[in-house]
């Protein structure tokens, strides 16, 4: 049998592809892989040139410029190349930009916290005086909770725009993740590689210069002690909470494991079918009136922990077959959940049947 032959495509963060090497390892017998910075000028003529028969991407979400170099590159790969991509194209354009997330989840309809997007000062100044606080504001890009401040006062968020409009922007937190769990083993590696330790070091500069400068996300505050986390990748679902610490859930890396309710799941395979997404986390508010709202979505996300859920202390995920969910025991997170995406891909590849998305 013909081994698949794919492209892993490195964004200008250098340690991002790692977990794709790490989990394409684990297929040697069935495929080959090479890598392709997709920065580079030379980057759609090595792509056709590779004959690849797959795309391995991780969309980047530290900053503006390459975040729209990404963009703009794969809606190319998407329209001029037949090679399929993973994560989806749509998946993508929605990660780490979280305007778009606001309109993709209100054109379709999809219960989310109330978001508005202002790019006239006025507007915003006009809405947040005659809008009930808090509210919480977002930049576009950070992941984790940065980027994200909670406005208890009008005073407060009249500053907060004006800062944004007049030049002076809206700045959000960057630094080395030290309460992640394994933070030391990282700096280690990143201490025998000084290259990739220096380039670290000046992606951390630039983004402390990036700041927000030409429009206000502000969003429903909703009143919460968690969220739900719920993972989606190919038929394998998984589901835990984030508990909040201070004013928010993301970031906290606190944990709650225990059995996500069916009727989330039911929700969280209702949204992710609806447009065909492939690799999907989802994080979910319940109302006091047990309402769910989805708070993000990302196509590639952090995993602290070697399981994404734990059911009666056990690792696995549940699958939905024959009309149920079946909790299905096992190590199912190698490598960030990435030797769980490599595999799904591998299938749809191999599906002749099963239509694989470009």
């Amino acid at each position: 049998m013909n081994k698949i032959k794919l492209a892993i495509l490195k964004n200008e963060v250098v340690d991002d592809h790692l977990l794709w090497i790490d989990a394409c390892q684990e297929y040697r017998d069935r495929l080959d892989y090479e890598i392709i910075d997709i920065t580079r000028n030379d980057w759609l003529e090595r792509i056709r040139e590779g004959n690849y028969d797959g795309l391995l991407a991780t969309p980047p979400g530290w900053t503006t410029p390459f975040k729209t170099l990404f963009d703009e590159r794969m809606i190319i790969l998407d329209s001029a190349t037949d090679i399929p991509i993973y994560p989806s194209l749509e998946e993508m354009l929605i990660y780490e930009n979280k305007k778009m997330l606001s309109y993709w989840l209100e054109a379709h309809r999809i219960p989310h916290p109330k978001t508005w997007v202002f790019y006239h000062e006025e507007e915003a100044l006009d809405f947040v005086q005659n809008t009930p606080l808090p509210l919480v504001a977002k930049t576009s890009i950070g992941a984790s909770g940065s980027g994200v401040s909670i406005l208890r006062t009008h005073k407060l968020a009249a500053e907060y725009i004006h800062n944004t409009f007049s030049g002076v922007g809206t700045s959000r937190h960057v630094g080395p993740k030290w309460r992640q769990k394994g933070f030391l083993r990282r700096v280690l590696r990143k201490m025998s590689h000084p290259g990739e330790l220096k380039a670290k070091l000046q992606l951390y500069q630039h983004l402390r210069t990036e700041v927000q400068k030409d429009f206000v996300i502000f969003q429903e505050y909703i009143e919460h002690d968690y969220e739900w986390r719920c993972v989606r990748i190919g038929d394998s679902f998984f589901g835990h909470k984030k508990i909040k610490a201070g004013d928010k859930a993301s970031g906290s890396l606190i944990k709650g494991y225990e059995a996500p309710p069916f009727e989330l799941l039911n929700f969280v395979r209702e949204v992710t079918d609806l447009r065909h997404f492939l690799s999907q986390s989802v994080d979910i508010f319940v109302t006091t009136d047990g309402q769910y709202l989805i708070n993000e979505m990302q196509c590639i996300f952090g995993q602290s922990d070697p399981y994404q859920m734990l059911i009666d202390g056990q690792p696995g995920r549940y699958r939905f077959l024959d009309g149920q969910w079946v909790f299905e025991p096992g190590d199912f997170n190698r490598h960030e959940s990435f030797q769980l995406r490599v595999e799904h891909f591998i299938e749809l590849l191999t599906n002749k049947n099963q239509e694989v998305p470009a």
